[in-house]
């Protein structure tokens, strides 16, 4: 399938957004596939990092912005946070034309100086935020059970999953990276290493032209490695990153290394639930640490396939990252989001996937094994029994992801096993 374009959830997204706003700004970690969805898309293109022609954009960026937006539309922008100036100019001539569907734009870090922005673009200018592939869009999922219909009436499930403990490791180090999909398996695992390396070596520091040591940011990421899918305070993330008691790694430091990530889209944090409850329970209210693909994760540990074999506790960790992942990227085709619950009796649920018409269903994530998926479902009735539904909605759903599981079904209780290898938006 070499040269092959993989249909992306966001493709639809980006398509009715365009119908809506006279522009869409195209956000996301580097080799997630914007430029590529966006080009497939757009009747015209402007590549702001072309080498023949940067020079000359970022001068006509700078002193005439309106010349780069003539084209046929809507006009792809891409790498537009080059030359902010850009910003502005299009939500003047979104104005000045009327239509919608004008415009994309593309970036891969937030810009540099936002003083050349002097409006928001509300009203004008929408946002989509594109991850690394699920495992549907890689085609690693049969897509069987659809996260759309759960949220319907229409919760009858059925579906087979061939997904083996192997196949699990392997898609948790390759990670959705376009360029590794289709690919053999030793070219296909060399990606995210190397997009790590790029991320530690240079892109944190270009994010703010604030220099920042690789190998500093590689104990960050290293630290925050150890502490996807926890409740990771700063400060154990600083003691974790600290070499000895002299280092002078200090906790603002580590503040700043963490903000440039996120700005490179390569941290994202999941936010905490708060539901209404029957009784007065108290409910943490920590971000829970993920990265926006597990395959950074294990780029930053320094293991493989074998080694997650090896080491189940850590793959456990990781494919929970990989199936938030997932979710995420669903649910952003149903205007949902993921979060995270967890009280002060330590009940958890690994992710609550919450719809803006106040629906939500509530998932367990657990890489496999009869024991597991049995503590996952009694996790996720014990919640359901706590939630008040005279003061908000019955869950829609509740899900045990599970990495190995051959079928996919509704138990008796109502819980529904769901391989992850069965999922689709």
């Amino acid at each position: 399938m070499t040269g092959a374009y993989y249909t992306r959830v966001c493709d639809r997204i980006l398509v009715e957004k365009l119908e809506a706003k006279g522009a869409v700004l195209v956000k996301g970690a580097k080799w997630c596939g914007k430029t590529t969805m966006a080009a497939h898309i757009a009747k015209s293109v402007v590549y702001m990092e072309d080498p023949a022609k940067k020079r000359q954009y970022l001068e006509l960026a700078d002193m005439n912005p309106a010349e780069l937006l003539q084209g046929e539309v809507p006009r792809l922008l891409d790498e537009w946070q080059l030359a902010p100036k850009l910003w502005d100019a299009i939500r003047f001539e979104v104005d000045r034309r009327d239509e919608f569907g004008q415009f994309i734009l593309t970036g891969s870090a937030v810009p540099l100086d936002i003083s050349d922005i002097s409006h928001t673009g509300t009203g004008r200018i929408s946002s989509l935020l594109m991850r690394p592939m699920s495992l549907f869009e890689s085609c690693d999922s049969n897509g069987s059970v659809s996260l759309r219909a759960l949220f319907s009436k229409e919760r009858d499930i059925s579906g087979t999953s061939e997904l083996t403990l192997d196949d699990i490791a392997f898609l948790v180090c390759r990670g959705g990276w376009p360029k590794a999909i289709g690919k053999s398996k030793k070219v296909a695992l060399a990606q995210a290493p190397d997009y790590y390396d790029a991320v530690v070596e240079s892109d944190i520091s270009r994010v703010d032209n604030v220099a920042r040591d690789p190998e500093r940011a590689r104990r960050v990421m290293r630290s925050y490695a150890r502490s996807v899918a926890s409740e990771a305070t700063v400060a154990s993330i600083l003691n974790d990153v600290r070499t000895d008691e002299n280092d002078s790694f200090s906790e603002n430091t580590l503040r700043s290394y963490i903000s440039a990530f996120k700005k490179i889209f390569v941290i994202e944090d999941g936010p905490a639930w708060n539901p209404n409850l029957r009784s007065k329970t108290a409910i943490r209210s920590s971000d829970t640490r993920y990265l926006v693909d597990p395959s950074i994760a294990a780029a930053a540990l320094g293991v493989g396939p074998k080694d997650l074999i090896n080491d189940l506790s850590t793959m456990g960790l990781l494919f929970e990252n990989l199936c938030v992942r997932d979710l995420r990227v669903y649910a952003e085709s149903i205007g949902g989001s993921v979060y995270h619950y967890r009280d002060k009796s330590n009940l958890e649920c690994d992710a609550v996937v919450h719809l803006k018409n106040g629906g939500y269903g509530l998932v367990e994530i657990k890489l496999g094994g009869d024991k597991l998926i049995e503590e996952g479902a009694s996790n996720l009735l014990k919640l359901r029994n706590r939630i008040d539904t005279e003061k908000m909605k019955e869950p829609a759903f509740m899900m045990v992801l599970c990495g190995i599981a051959p079928f996919a079904y509704k138990r008796h209780d109502g819980v529904m096993i769901v391989p992850v290898g069965c999922l689709r938006d």
